[in-house]
């Protein structure tokens, strides 16, 4: 237990009476305080809101979303050297019957190599659009977590370069005010004696 004590001691040097601590070290005392608080308060509430907007939204996708299976009306690998998203797949055009029952083609990726008559699987969303998949529970959770993690970091990121900025006009402060002491006590010392 003894040994913790003179660590505390210079982590909470501030906050202790000292003839040597200065006013701009109690202010800094608080300032960094408050930045941490700000920091911990804030960061986690961004952070905790830009997570659950997050995951309701990709909830909504997940809702408005369906399903369809589509017929390749053409290979792919006739069109897989025109525009091609990746190495493994590329535009074909495909035909499905939408929800209301009316019959719809389009183009999409597929895989290079389905050939025509093959089925696939579509994404629309209630207009009958064709949509991406929408992100299972599990993929929502895991982006929404890293998208309020960011949103925590990007909230604090300022902040505390704001409390480092007043840092350092409190450090030239200080420096300034020994310059000016060191000019009254400077010249006492200069003397020898014989």
């Amino acid at each position: 237990m003894d040994g913790d004590k003179p660590a505390q001691q210079k982590r909470f040097w501030r906050w202790r009476s000292n003839p040597l601590r200065r006013h701009d070290d109690i202010v800094e005392a608080w300032l960094v305080l408050a930045v941490w608080a700000v920091v911990a308060v804030g960061g986690t509430a961004a952070g905790l809101v830009t997570a659950h907007a997050t995951y309701e939204t990709l909830a909504e996708h997940r809702a408005e979303r369906h399903s369809v299976r589509a017929v390749l009306l053409t290979d792919a690998s006739e069109h897989a050297s025109s525009v091609r998203a990746s190495s493994d797949q590329a535009l074909a055009d495909v035909r499905w019957t939408a929800r209301d029952g009316s019959v719809r083609t389009d183009r999409t990726l597929v895989d290079t190599a389905l050939r025509a008559g093959s089925h696939v699987v579509l994404w629309q969303d209630d207009q009958g659009s064709l949509v991406t998949r929408p992100p299972s529970p599990a993929e929502a959770a895991v982006e929404a977590g890293a998208l309020g993690s960011f949103a925590g970091l990007a909230f604090g990121g300022p902040v505390c370069a704001l409390g480092a900025v007043a840092r350092w006009r409190l450090d030239l402060r200080r420096i300034e005010a020994w310059g000016r002491e060191w000019d009254l006590a400077g010249p006492q010392w200069g003397h020898r004696t014989t």
